[in-house]
């Protein structure tokens, strides 16, 4: 099963509640977002966002250029299924992260656990340089050393602050960092490391 029929499958068959990663409010994305200070024409990507609840944020804070990417047709579908005529201002891109071209430069990239699927050296350069070049601000939550190792049954990548300061540190330095438990829907936990970029 190749990997977007793998998440079309997931974002069918099952709910938010039974995914591990669902979070009825983003708190600790909104909180890294919220430092940045930015203006409300500011380019900000989701990438992989899901069925995040983090664009409902950002659409009700009156934040005009926000764009949502995700592998999954389904996911982006249930989104803007729940968000109504809201969906409108989004701007709603389906694409495996390894195959993203972005058409401008973000003032905002934000990652929450798309980053720890990436396995192979290629795909982590890949992603590495893109969001090097591609936006001035960088927020990213992956899993920790201390997290998971496997995730919807996927092998992931673990990140500890100085492994990720590593991989960005040519063009980008690290703003704040900080490691979060998060309580999934069927009560485990699972850690996560965050960390906040700017371009140097």
């Amino acid at each position: 099963m190749s990997i977007k029929s793998h998440w079309e499958k997931i974002y069918k068959e099952k709910s938010p509640q039974e995914v591990s990663w669902t979070q009825e409010i983003p708190s600790t994305s909104i909180t890294f977002f919220n430092e940045f200070n930015l203006n409300k024409t500011s380019p900000i990507i989701d990438v992989g966002g899901g069925e995040s609840k983090f664009v409902d944020y950002l659409i009700d804070k009156g934040y005009q250029d926000v764009s949502v990417l995700d592998i999954s047709e389904n996911a982006i579908n249930r989104t803007q299924d729940r968000l109504g005529e809201k969906a409108k201002n989004v701007n709603w891109i389906i694409s495996d992260i390894n195959d993203f071209i972005p058409h401008k430069k973000y003032a905002l990239w934000h990652d929450r656990a798309v980053f720890h699927f990436l396995t192979s050296k290629n795909e982590i350069k890949r992603y590495t340089e893109n969001v090097m070049l591609n936006t001035e601000n960088f927020i990213v939550g992956t899993f920790s050393t201390s997290g998971p190792e496997k995730c919807s049954g996927l092998k992931i990548t673990q990140y500890d602050e100085s492994l990720l300061q590593k991989l960005f540190e040519e063009n980008m330095i690290i703003k704040k960092v900080e490691y979060i438990n998060h309580v999934t829907p069927f009560e485990t936990t699972q850690n996560f490391i965050f960390c906040s970029f700017s371009s140097k």
